[in-house]
């Protein structure tokens, strides 16, 4: 009874979230970002995902879109480990809810540019 008066008249613990927003820790493993002016179209990180969440399409102009399915992927960035040539990063983005299913699937075009 006595630890339970003492918790009563304490501050909490938590934070008053999302209105108090907190950094995620280093090397967070977060939303994929994809550099296309780096990407070869090898494919490692298509074949080395786990979730299967990771396209590498190759266009009739010889570049390269990826596509990137968020409501598959586990965040383990395995994608971003395989690849040489650096063109995923993890980023430190993690409020991925949303309403709509068909936001959840990323696509990039050559130019890096999401579509």
């Amino acid at each position: 009874i006595i630890e339970a008066l003492r918790q009563l008249f304490s501050r909490p613990a938590t934070r008053k979230y999302p209105y108090v927003k907190s950094s995620p820790p280093p090397r967070f493993r977060g939303k994929i970002l994809y550099h296309a002016d780096l990407c070869v179209g090898c494919r490692l990180c298509v074949k080395d995902c786990p979730a299967e969440a990771v396209q590498i399409n190759k266009l009739e102009d010889g570049s390269f879109e990826a596509v990137f399915d968020l409501d598959r992927c586990i965040f383990c960035a395995q994608c971003v480990e395989s690849c040489n040539k650096n063109a995923l990063e993890a980023s430190s983005e993690f409020e991925l809810a949303t309403t709509r299913k068909s936001e959840l699937k990323v696509r990039f075009d050559p130019d890096g540019r999401r579509i």
